[in-house]
């Protein structure tokens, strides 16, 4: 997979792509429906895929606060590679972009580089300077830009139209059930070991630090998980999102504590696998007042751990 991030310059497709135009986070069962058929029409017509995506997503971008994201960077265009995507070509998104009218994103991005024979959309998707531009608008411009386009229907399961939205709602609740019916996984979140305080240490409870996005808060606590990556497979852990307001923290950190592990985790890559909230941050009133409810915390995320989270 070939990733470019410029909206103008030359072609990066010269004999033509068929290609998709969307935010794509947390590449759910709903974007898996239109990248399938993307990829099937590739195939078909043996030309290659092409995924117009966005880098910070456009609701991001204008949000007055915190949004959550579902798939950072790297793993949304891991997961687009997967699928069989040929090029992603992810925007820079800023004021200059979100001032580029309808036309003129079609013509610099889809024709000019692109060499876009198909464009395929999700249901109801806008794009372009107001939100001005929609499925009519790629039809008409496509008419004479020698593109067909195409507007999957909408992608719907149980609970209902599958959407980012509705796996943000579920991860705000802490229902990581319902997150995995609409994504179509289980919902994770992968980062490097960082370097901390080594308080937990201190406390008997060492912990393996991830950031986070400082932008990208939309649920915390403390949770029982369990821990994958460095030779470990699913280890069962305890962890701590949020900006400790009990040791007075200001920067957003996952705080991981895996049970029965001694090794040395700096610098390595894990994948945590949210099982459970135990309960949100709290205030302590001492140090002593703190241990306590770690030990809490650790015996209940080992009952909920139990073998049926295997």
């Amino acid at each position: 997979m070939i990733l470019s991030r410029d909206s103008t310059g030359p072609a990066l497709v010269a004999d033509g792509s068929i290609a998709a135009v969307g935010a794509f986070d947390g590449v759910h069962l709903g974007h898996l429906a239109l990248l399938q058929k993307l990829v099937a029409r590739g195939q078909s017509l043996k030309l290659p895929t092409a995924v117009v995506c966005f880098e910070p997503l456009p609701r991001q971008f204008f949000a007055r606060e915190p949004l959550l994201r579902l798939t950072p960077f790297r793993e949304r265009l891991e997961r687009l590679r997967d699928i069989g995507i040929d090029h992603v070509l992810c925007l820079r998104f800023g004021d200059a972009l979100a001032n580029t009218g309808a036309a003129e994103f079609v013509r610099h991005v889809l024709v000019e580089r692109l060499s876009a024979r198909e464009v395929w959309i999700g249901p109801g998707f806008q794009f372009g300077r107001g939100r001005e531009g929609n499925f009519d608008t790629l039809k008409r411009i496509g008419e004479t830009r020698g593109f067909m386009a195409y507007e999957i229907p909408v992608f719907e399961n149980a609970g209902g139209r599958v959407s980012s939205s509705r796996i943000r709602a579920a991860l705000g609740a802490s229902d990581f059930a319902a997150a995995e019916r609409t994504l179509g996984r289980r919902y994770t979140y992968s980062g490097r070991v960082v370097r901390g305080q080594q308080l937990g240490r201190k406390l008997g409870f060492p912990t393996a630090n991830l950031r986070w996005p400082q932008n990208s808060l939309g649920f915390g606590g403390i949770f029982a998980v369990r821990v994958s990556g460095a030779g470990l497979h699913r280890h069962a852990a305890v962890a701590s999102l949020g900006y400790r307001p009990a040791v007075g923290g200001k920067e957003l950190l996952l705080e991981v504590h895996l049970f029965d592990f001694a090794g040395d985790l700096y610098g390595h890559r894990l994948t945590v696998d949210f099982i459970a909230k135990q309960r949100d941050e709290w205030h302590f009133a001492d140090l002593d007042a703190l241990v306590l409810q770690i030990r809490r915390d650790a015996d209940e995320a080992l009952r909920l751990l139990g073998e049926k989270y295997a």
